[in-house]
């Protein structure tokens, strides 16, 4: 089986400033930069995901689930190593990413359908099929300002979806949708499963990664821990240290 996604020693910092608010127009007035230290969120992370594959990430809040996938994504860029993404990729970050809060959710699904790639002859197309699986029809012309963070997340993995993306990315969506939304999140993972494309899905929902995902990664303080089968790398998890 292809190869989709290649994580080749990963490493991705960030700058804490030990000073609050530090400006570089203040720094450079003052004739010093404020100081700080670097805080690596990920360290030499290497694996392989299959064409086809739903694979899960766990780990703790601030362990670097989520900085993986915005690397993944493009949305950030490691320090060190590469990533090779070899498909079509779309993604679904955070709630409202891709939306303007002052637009209806009609002007959003075609403002985000763009970001992702989509023409407006695809977004015309595959238009009723997006508000229908997000189940917000009846607010589609309401700013979506006034939407509650489900329906963000439901329109927002409804156009994601309707890319027919090849790599498919996504952080805490099942934690926001109801219990139905949760299965028709599930149906259509396995669909994208049965026609070869590859889901990455950052969750604490431990039990629905567990019945998803084809295999899981462990993720702890920017190291990898454990890859593997669901079962066996949520043991690991939830029975490692936590600190």
């Amino acid at each position: 089986m292809s190869v989709a996604i290649d994580v080749v020693d990963v490493s991705k910092k960030f700058r804490l400033y030990k000073e609050r608010n530090q400006s570089i127009k203040s720094a450079v007035m003052r004739r010093r930069v404020s100081e700080h230290e670097d805080f690596w969120a990920l360290r030499d992370v290497s694996m392989q995901i299959s064409q086809g594959e739903t694979f899960g990430l766990v780990g703790d809040n601030g362990s670097g689930k989520s900085t993986l996938l915005k690397c993944m994504a493009k949305i950030l860029y490691p320090d060190k190593g590469s990533i090779s993404m070899n498909g079509r990729v779309a993604a679904l970050l955070e709630v409202g990413s891709g939306f303007h809060p002052e637009l209806s959710g009609r002007e959003n699904v075609y403002l985000n359908g763009s970001i992702l790639g989509m023409t407006r002859k695809e977004v015309d197309r595959k238009f009723d099929d997006i508000v229908d699986f997000s189940g917000v029809r009846e607010f589609i012309d309401q700013p979506v300002k006034n939407y509650s963070s489900g329906m963000y997340v439901r329109l927002g993995f409804s156009v994601a979806i309707n890319v027919e993306p090849d790599i498919l990315l996504v952080d805490e969506v099942l934690a926001v949708g109801d219990e139905s939304f949760q299965a028709k999140c599930g149906e259509k993972f396995a669909q994208f499963r049965r026609e070869g494309r590859t889901v990455v899905i950052v969750s604490h929902a431990l039990g629905t990664l567990a019945e998803m995902c084809d295999r899981a990664a462990w993720i702890q303080h920017g190291d990898l821990k454990a890859v593997g089968a669901p079962d066996e790398v949520i043991s690991q998890y939830r029975e490692g240290p936590h600190r």
